[in-house]
């Protein structure tokens, strides 16, 4: 390691502080993990057979919005653009994981009773396929959820509760990179 003792920093450190490559990171490390959190639930939906209720669908849109806005700001520092844009992007991108957030912590919430949930809470998938057989044939095998009902519990938390535990992990990292001094 070549030490530049003029300065009192070493080459290294010098080397790796490109503020624009290092927001170009954090930008792309937020958009593949926003991907995977919600392609999780996606995949809980698809493949475990969970059927979201209003609010877990609610609960997507944030990484729905997050994931092109986070590649929208990897390209914006890629292509040198003024790094504001890039600082902006990644900040908007924390503010949408703070409604995360609170998203996640308003189901939770209503799945322990803390507080009521919306009336008008049920399955909102869309169409269920009855197979050919009738709608009534279909309600014993396809129950829409509720939103006070937590559909499965991991390590004592239910989706919601991690939901709310991810985004504030992702906002902390989009706010420091938001943030972080050039």
């Amino acid at each position: 390691m070549l030490n530049n003792k003029a300065n009192g920093r070493s080459m290294t450190a010098t080397v790796n502080a490109d503020p624009g490559r290092q927001r170009m990171r954090t930008a792309l490390f937020l958009a593949a993990a926003m991907a995977a959190t919600v392609g999780s639930a996606l995949a809980f939906q698809h493949l475990g057979g969970y059927i979201p209720c209003k609010l877990c669908l609610e609960q997507r849109t944030p990484y729905y919005i997050g994931v092109p806005l986070m590649l929208l700001a990897a390209a914006a520092s890629t292509l040198r653009a003024p790094a504001w844009l890039t600082r902006g992007l990644l900040a908007v991108g924390g503010l949408l994981m703070v409604y995360g957030v609170y998203l996640g912590v308003y189901h939770s919430g209503v799945e322990w009773a803390w507080w009521p949930g919306p009336t008008d809470c049920a399955a909102a998938a869309g169409p269920v396929d009855t197979g050919g057989k009738g709608v009534l044939d279909a309600l014993d095998r396809f129950v829409p959820p509720s939103c006070d009902k937590a559909a499965v519990r991991i390590l004592g938390l239910s989706l919601a509760g991690w939901n709310a535990i991810a985004s504030f992990a992702l906002a902390v990292i989009a706010f420091r990179g938001a943030f972080a001094r050039d």
